[in-house]
């Protein structure tokens, strides 16, 4: 009788043919309409289930929408309601959304929770996609970024049956009685943002929860009050919705983010990685490992976060370079290679624009020696204030360097007693 189409006089006829076949009698069709009738009554027989207080919440999208108006076009904009019912106190709480995805589901929640004040054991969803992205009768797949929220706030998600609406009768009955005491009431209110649309909810919605019982004492808000004892605290600081993606580790072991650029452990180059985007965090797995985390970046695109641990050994003794650096370095070769250090330093803009060269010219030490690169730079001193790195190179490979270790100090040519000696006499005009 659920399918579309089949009704008691079709399977009455079905009914009387399998009996014929048989050589059975068939009952009279107001036999068979009778005997269906007790079944249904006996099938549609309910259970009354007892609560535990904290123990349940059931959430859904209400049927009915509200509208908004564009304040542009005077346009009317229609707005998703979200409804959750704590099945013990039966309190509500409802908000809009614009759409119905994954995004205004997991906020949904989040304010959910905040509004009670606490964190029922369990949560009761219908099958909707942003939630369950799989249906099974014993292992429904949840959704990844719904289940995970549910693990942060420690509870659980166990989705209602496929169209068993008795599964969540408090969510169900809830949404026909918000219909009447808010959405209906507001009809005729112009909002023209969701921030009006939500206070003005909020507001009815107040009054829908403490209104009283008809056949029971108390309020949804008072017996609330009474169960908040039992729900789960609230954690600190509130779920972020994380969306996921999958990037390849480029050469230069970064990845890309939304135009950022972000390290990762220089093993990973090549490699594909997760990705965990939230509001503030990028987080990165390789498989069900977490290998690194940045705060996220914003602003001007093309953006780096480095993290000096993720460099490979040579790339970290980069960053090591700067400018006091060399020239101590230089100073404990010679004077004048600190000289020469201190003019190739001077004659950039940005110093970092002379790191190469001060590198390559104080490691020419390790090929020749200091000492003779000391004696390289006092000799390329003496042609320029400011001699480059391929001068002095230049002249270490010429052996140029060694002309001023082989040169003796200068000694009077009187004081050597092999030294010929003409006097001045010899170049002045003979005598008649």
């Amino acid at each position: 009788m659920k399918k579309a189409g089949v009704n008691l006089a079709l399977l009455w006829t079905e009914y009387c043919e399998d009996c014929r076949a048989s050589g059975k009698t068939p009952l009279m069709y107001s036999q068979f309409c009778h005997h269906y009738r007790q079944y249904r009554q006996k099938t549609k027989a309910t259970m009354h289930i007892q609560r535990t207080p904290g123990e349940q919440i059931e959430v859904d999208w209400a049927g009915q929408t509200a509208c908004l108006t564009d304040p542009d076009t005077g346009n009317m904009v229609k707005a998703n309601i979200f409804v959750a019912a704590m099945s013990y106190s039966q309190c509500t709480y409802v908000e809009a959304f614009l759409s119905q995805d994954l995004s205004s589901w997991i906020t949904a929640h989040i304010h959910m929770f905040q509004y009670f004040g606490g964190v029922p054991k369990i949560i009761v969803p219908d099958n909707l996609k942003t939630g369950v992205t799989k249906t099974d009768w014993y292992t429904p797949e949840i959704q990844k970024n719904y289940q995970e929220m549910a693990e942060y706030y420690d509870t659980v998600i166990v989705p209602a049956r496929v169209r068993m609406p008795k599964d969540k009768p408090n969510a169900e009955g809830s949404v026909g009685k918000i219909s009447t005491w808010i959405l209906a009431k507001i009809r005729n209110i112009k909002c023209f943002s969701l921030t009006e649309l939500n206070d003005l909810i909020l507001e009815k919605l107040e009054i829908y929860n403490r209104s009283s019982f008809q056949k029971k004492d108390g309020s949804r808000q008072s017996l609330l009050q009474e169960e908040k004892a039992y729900l789960l605290p609230l954690p600190k600081t509130p779920f972020e919705l994380a969306t996921w993606k999958i990037a390849t580790v480029q050469f230069n072991y970064h990845i890309a983010v939304d135009g950022m650029y972000y390290s990762v452990p220089f093993e990973y180059i090549k490699q594909k990685v997760s990705i965990k985007v939230t509001r503030s965090l990028i987080e990165v797995f390789s498989g069900a490992t977490r290998i690194c985390s940045h705060p996220r970046l914003y602003g001007r695109k093309g953006q780096y976060s480095t993290l000096q641990i993720h460099m490979p050994p040579d790339h970290q003794k980069f960053l090591e370079w700067d400018g006091p650096r060399f020239i101590d370095w230089a100073s404990r070769i010679g004077p004048c290679t600190k000289s020469v250090i201190e003019g190739v330093l001077a004659q950039h803009k940005v110093k970092q624009q002379g790191f190469r060269s001060c590198m390559g010219t104080l490691k020419l030490a390790d090929k020749y020696s200091a000492k003779r690169l000391e004696s390289a730079c006092q000799r390329a001193l003496s042609f320029s204030v400011r001699p480059s790195y391929k001068t002095i190179q230049a002249i270490l490979k010429a052996g140029q360097d060694k002309l001023n270790l082989e040169e003796k100090p200068e000694t009077s040519a009187l004081d050597n007693e092999y030294a010929f000696t003409r006097g001045a006499s010899h170049y002045g005009r003979k005598q008649s």
